[in-house]
C-alpha cells in the first residue's frame, strides 16, 4: 500500500469543489497521470477513499502517487481545454497516448513561385504547407497521384523556374497526363490558381471543384477565350472520372469521421474511418494496453487524436455516447474553426460504417494475439448487453443432467477470450437428497464450486470467473443468487433460456428475460456455450449410466465386462435390451445354452 495515502487523504480534504485539473506526480516529481474534474474534490477524493474499487490500471497508478497538484478553471470546459494542453506537454505515462507525428504521412505543397504536390512521410515544417497528417502511406500517395493525373502538375524531379527549357519534355507531357511546365509557356501566376484549385480538390472534393471549374469554362466561353474554355472543360472531364467511384449513399456521410472502440481484457483498440466527399480517405487503428472501459477511453482519445489535425469534419460519429461529449464537442469546434457535431447512430448507413470501424478496432486487437475478431467483438456485445463494463474474458456455464430418477450430474464448461478451455472443464455428482429438485441441485453444485475456492485447496477452482452461466431461467438464477451473496462472489449469473426445439431462445436474470436476435455476434456465442455445456453434461452422464449399467451386467454368469460393454454399446438404453430378443442378446455377447437363458432372464427381471 502507498504509505503516503494518509498524507493525501488529508490534503484531500482542503480541496476545493470547483472544476479544474489535478496532476499526480511521483516522489522524483515525474508527472505520471492528469486528469479533468468537474468537481475537484470528489473526483480527487475518490482515488485515497479508504474503501477504493479501482481498476488495476489505476490501482497501479495511486501506488505510486507521491504527491499531486492542481489548477481550478472557471468551467468545466476550460479544465477540458488544459488538461489536453499539459498532457501534450507532459505526456504522462499513465495517460492515454497516441504515437507522435513520426508515424504519419502528410500532402505537402512546396513554396512558390512554381509549388509541386508531393506525398512526404513527416511534417518537416521547414518549408511549404502541409495538409493531413494521414494514417495510411497508400491513402496518401493514392490522392497525390489522383491530383497530380487530374490537373496535369509535374512529378518530375526538374525545379523550376530554373530549369525551364534545358531539356525536352519528358513522356507524361507526351502521353498527355503533364502540362509540361518545363518548357516555360505557363507563367507564375496562371500556375498557383492552377495549384489553389488542385489543394480545393484535396480539401473540398470533386463535386465543389467541379462547380467551380464549370463557372469558370462558363466565364472564359463568354470572354471567346475558348482555348482556355477546353483546357477546363477536359480538367471537369478527369475530375468527374475520378469521382465516379464517389457517389454518397448517406449524406452524412460526406464529410465525416466515425470512431468505435474495442475492448480486448488488457488490450484494447481505437478505429476511425475518415470519409471525405463521400469515400473512405483514410483510416487508422490503434491499440493501448491496459486501458480502462471503451467510454473512458475515447473520452480521452478523441480530443488527442484531433489535437494536432488541420483537417477536422463537421460530423464525427462515435459508437457509443461518451460523458463529456458536449464539451468535446466545443472543443473541437473552437479547434476547426466551423460547428463540429460529436453524434451516435443507431441505424442506417452511418450505423453500418461504425460497425465496420468496430470491427477494424477488432481486427487491430487480433493482430497482436491469437484472438479473432469476431470473438472479440461477441465478448464485447455482450458486455454491453449485460450492463458489464468489461469483457467477460473467463466464462463458467453449468448444466444438470438426469443420470436416472435416483441419480444427477452436473457439468461445468469454462470459455476463455471466446474458446473452450477443455482443462478448465469439471464434473460434479449431485448428492441423493437433491435429486428431485433441479433448482436444489444448481444451488448445491455452486455452493460446492465456490467454497472451493474460498478454501483454496484445489487449483482447479482457483480463479474466479468474469460471469457465470446457467443452463435455464430465471429459477435458477434465483436459486444460486443467495449463496452467492454468503460467500462472497460478486460475480454476475444470468440463465440460457431455450425454446421448444431446445434452441437458445434469451437471457434470464432474476427479475426476467433479455430477448436476443439470432444474428447478434453475443447470441451465437451464447448457443456455443449452452450447446457445449449440455454436450458435456450428457457425456458425463452416459458415461456413469454405462459404467453403472455394464457392471450390473456382470452379475450373470458367464458374462464378464468385455461382454457387458458390448451389449450396452450395442443397445444403449435399459428399453432396448429389455425390447431385445433371446437369441439376439446371444449373439452379441457371444453366448449359448445357460448363460444366454440367464442373461434373457435377468435383463427382464431389471
Amino acid at each position: 500500500m502507498n504509505e503516503r495515502i494518509p498524507y493525501l487523504r488529508e490534503k484531500t480534504a482542503a480541496l476545493t469543489g470547483s472544476p479544474g485539473v489535478y496532476i499526480m506526480k511521483q516522489q522524483s516529481g515525474q508527472i505520471i497521470y492528469i486528469g479533468k474534474a468537474k468537481n475537484l474534490k470528489k473526483r480527487v477524493t475518490s482515488y485515497f477513499c479508504r474503501t477504493p474499487n479501482h481498476t488495476p490500471k489505476v490501482a497501479k497508478m495511486v501506488s505510486q502517487v507521491y504527491d499531486y497538484d492542481y489548477i481550478v478553471t472557471d468551467s468545466e470546459y476550460e479544465a477540458l481545454v488544459l488538461e489536453c494542453s499539459l498532457i501534450k506537454q507532459h505526456k504522462p505515462k499513465y495517460n492515454i497516448l497516441l504515437k507522435d507525428d513520426k508515424g504519419y504521412f502528410y500532402i505537402k505543397i512546396s513554396d512558390p513561385p512554381y509549388p509541386k504536390i508531393t506525398a512526404e512521410k513527416q511534417n518537416t515544417r521547414k518549408d511549404g504547407v502541409y495538409l493531413g497528417p494521414y494514417t495510411s502511406s497508400f491513402v496518401t500517395r493514392e490522392t497525390v497521384d489522383e491530383v497530380n493525373r487530374v490537373f496535369k502538375l509535374p512529378t518530375c524531379h526538374r525545379r523550376f523556374p530554373q530549369d525551364f527549357r534545358k531539356q525536352r519534355p519528358c513522356l507524361n507531357y507526351h502521353i498527355n497526363q503533364c502540362m509540361g511546365l518545363c518548357r516555360g509557356k505557363v507563367d507564375a501566376q496562371t500556375y498557383r490558381a492552377l495549384i489553389d484549385e488542385a489543394v480545393a480538390y484535396i480539401r473540398s472534393g470533386s463535386e465543389q471543384s467541379v462547380e467551380r471549374l464549370t463557372a469558370q469554362m462558363e466565364e472564359a466561353a463568354e470572354q471567346l477565350q475558348f482555348e482556355r474554355a477546353a483546357q477546363l472543360r477536359d480538367r471537369i472531364k478527369a475530375i468527374r472520372k475520378a469521382g465516379d467511384s464517389q457517389k454518397i449513399i448517406d449524406p452524412d456521410l460526406a464529410d465525416c469521421d466515425l470512431i468505435a472502440a474495442v475492448s480486448g481484457g488488457q488490450e484494447s483498440a481505437v478505429s476511425v474511418l475518415m470519409y471525405r466527399n463521400g469515400r473512405l480517405a483514410d483510416k487508422a487503428s490503434f491499440t493501448f494496453h491496459d486501458a480502462e472501459n471503451t467510454v473512458q477511453l475515447l473520452e480521452e482519445f478523441v480530443p488527442q487524436f484531433y489535437r494536432e489535425r488541420t483537417d477536422i469534419p463537421r460530423h464525427v460519429l462515435l459508437e457509443q455516447e461518451i460523458t463529456d461529449q458536449e464539451l468535446l464537442a466545443q472543443l473541437l469546434t473552437e479547434q476547426a474553426g466551423h460547428p463540429v457535431h460529436l453524434e451516435t447512430r443507431q441505424r442506417g448507413d452511418a450505423y453500418k460504417r461504425l460497425k465496420m470501424a468496430k470491427n477494424n478496432a477488432a481486427e487491430a486487437i487480433s493482430l497482436g494475439s491469437d484472438r479473432t475478431a469476431k470473438e472479440l467483438l461477441a465478448l464485447e456485445e455482450l458486455a454491453r448487453l449485460l450492463g458489464m463494463e468489461k469483457p467477460p474474458l473467463y466464462i463458467e456455464a453449468y448444466d444438470i443432467s438426469n443420470l436416472s430418477s435416483t441419480a444427477m450430474v452436473a457439468g461445468m464448461v469454462v470459455f476463455e477470450n471466446g474458446r473452450p478451455l477443455k482443462k478448465a472443464y469439471k464434473r460434479f455428482s449431485v448428492r441423493e437428497n437433491q435429486i428431485q429438485n433441479d433448482y436444489a441441485c444448481m444451488h448445491e453444485v455452486l455452493e460446492r464450486r465456490f467454497r472451493e475456492y474460498k478454501a483454496a485447496t484445489d487449483e482447479g477452482f482457483a480463479r474466479l470467473p468474469d460471469l457465470i452461466l446457467l443452463d435455464g431461467g430465471k429459477g435458477q438464477v434465483n436459486a444460486v443468487t443467495p449463496v452467492l451473496r454468503e460467500l462472497g462472489i460478486h460475480v454476475p449469473v444470468y440463465g440460457m433460456v431455450k425454446d421448444n426445439k431446445h434452441r437458445t431462445r434469451a437471457i434470464a436474470y432474476g427479475g426476467g428475460e433479455i430477448s436476443m436476435n439470432s444474428r447478434q455476434a453475443a447470441f451465437q456465442l451464447l448457443t456455443r456455450i449452452q450447446d457445449e455445456v449440455h454436450r458435456f453434461s450428457v457425456a458425463y452422464m452416459h458415461s456413469r449410466h454405462k459404467h453403472t449399467f455394464g457392471l450390473s451386467l456382470t452379475q450373470v454368469r458367464g458374462i464378464g465386462e468385455k461382454k457387458a460393454q458390448k451389449l450396452i454399446l450395442t443397445y444403449k438404453t435399459k428399453e432396448a435390451l429389455k425390447a431385445a430378443s433371446r437369441d439376439a442378446l446371444a449373439k452379441t455377447a457371444g453366448v449359448t445354452g445357460e448363460t444366454a437363458d440367464a442373461l434373457y432372464q435377468f435383463i427382464q427381471e431389471m
